[in-house]
């Protein structure tokens, strides 16, 4: 009997033994912010966690995917450089999908499961506004690479974009409207009632409108879901515009510029952000030639690191980059300027996470930086100051099939 409880005690204190071993190597919030890659040439290199929170799937995947490709375009170039001063960078991905709660669910997974050091996204601003609070209230820094609505930075302190806000770019498309055709007087608009950032940018789109003295004929609305337009299209030729102006996505702005053009509508229009994307070609084809849409991003923009970005992109897509690539590039470079320079005055693997992204935040809100999209900054707050804007037209080859976006200014 006497050995038998020996031999329990024994069994005993060597399970609690294993159970504090576990516990004294099981991660907290306070581990260090670098984490084992099993599979670098090393063996044992670390790398830097950055979250990239956009719509792979969905009908937002359209520009969601050509987001994917910006970022993994960044990852492989800033690696290429030494990544934050001899230790790469690694980004973990998570679909949002089109909606709210996805962007909820990825956001959560990417702070709490993936602990990264920030995130790169969302898609929409739509999607923002729900997930960026998470963000903020746990102290986790988010760049919008895409979100242009009003009150984006505004959601918190840990909150900037690289997109610029609408209010700023939409403008010059009607500006570039008026100088290819003087004679518009009568103007219709479109908008996505159910998406945030096509409202917040019909708004802009109906002042300046007004602003210009031109009449707002009509104002019709859809869902990003819609596929019939019909009955808003024929309501809109009924009146003659001179012009209509369109803010919704890719897949719903392109059919319903093409039910446009094939119920007569012969006028110019301007697309909002949400077009901005070679993938509308594949959906409104040949009738796309012809829209124009403001950019914040130019390929044709000199400096060293564009010219290294298109490089890349027209090398392994066979076509110029759209804008939603070069911003997505730009999210992941300010990270990585940012943790360079954070790692210089104090060295990355020496402080908690929680510690890290703050000064992080702090970091990239105080820095300037050379970017495809020009020179940018931040303020304060957040909201990115950038020097330079263009606006695009669409024109399709003979085919029909193919296109290019065009810079008039």
């Amino acid at each position: 009997m006497k050995k038998t409880i020996k031999q329990l005690c024994s069994f005993a204190i060597a399970s609690l033994m294993s159970c504090l071993l576990v516990l004294a190597c099981t991660p907290t919030s306070n581990t260090p912010v670098t984490t084992t890659t099993p599979n670098s040439p090393s063996g044992n290199q670390t790398s830097i966690p950055i979250g990239i929170a956009v719509a792979q799937t969905s009908n937002v995947s359209l520009l969601g995917q050509e987001q994917v490709t910006g970022a993994k375009i960044a990852e492989t170039y800033f690696n290429k450089q030494g990544g934050i001063n001899g230790t790469p960078i690694r980004l973990v991905f998570q679909d949002t999908a089109g909606d709210e709660q996805g962007t909820i669910n990825a956001f959560n997974t990417l702070i709490s499961q993936d602990k990264v050091v920030g995130i790169v996204g969302p898609t929409l601003s739509q999607q923002a506004f729900s997930a960026d609070p998470i963000a903020e209230r746990a102290g986790v820094p988010v760049i919008a690479p895409s979100n242009t609505a009003k009150g984006i930075p505004q959601i918190g302190k840990y909150i900037s974009r690289v997109s610029a806000p609408v209010a700023v770019v939409a403008p010059n498309a009607i500006e570039a409207a008026l100088k290819i055709n003087p004679q518009i007087k009568k103007v219709a608009v479109f908008y996505a009632q159910n998406d945030a950032f096509s409202k917040s940018e019909t708004g802009t789109f109906q002042e300046t409108v007004k602003q210009k003295g031109l009449d707002l004929a009509t104002v019709q609305t859809f869902q990003t879901t819609d596929t019939d337009f019909q009955s808003q299209v024929t309501n809109t030729i009924n009146i003659k515009p001179d012009l209509v102006i369109i803010s919704g996505l890719s897949a719903d702005g392109g059919n319903l510029v093409k039910q446009l053009r094939e119920l007569g509508y012969k006028g110019l229009i301007i697309g909002g952000n949400g077009l901005n994307t070679s993938n509308i070609l594949p959906v409104c084809k040949a009738l796309c030639d012809g829209i124009i849409i403001a950019q914040a991003y130019s390929p044709e923009l000199k400096n060293e690191i564009n010219t290294a970005f298109r490089q890349i992109y027209t090398e392994q897509n066979k076509k110029e980059p759209p804008q939603f690539t070069a911003q997505a590039f730009t999210g992941v470079q300010v990270f990585v300027e940012a943790l360079r320079a954070l790692d210089k005055t104090t060295k990355l693997n020496t402080l908690a996470l929680p510690q890290l992204r703050t000064q992080l935040n702090d970091t990239l809100l105080a820095g300037k930086y050379v970017t495809p999209l020009g020179e940018i900054s931040f303020t304060p707050e957040g909201e990115i100051q950038q020097k330079q804007f263009f606006v695009a037209q669409i024109k399709m080859e003979a085919d029909g099939n193919s296109g290019k976006f065009t810079f008039i200014q």
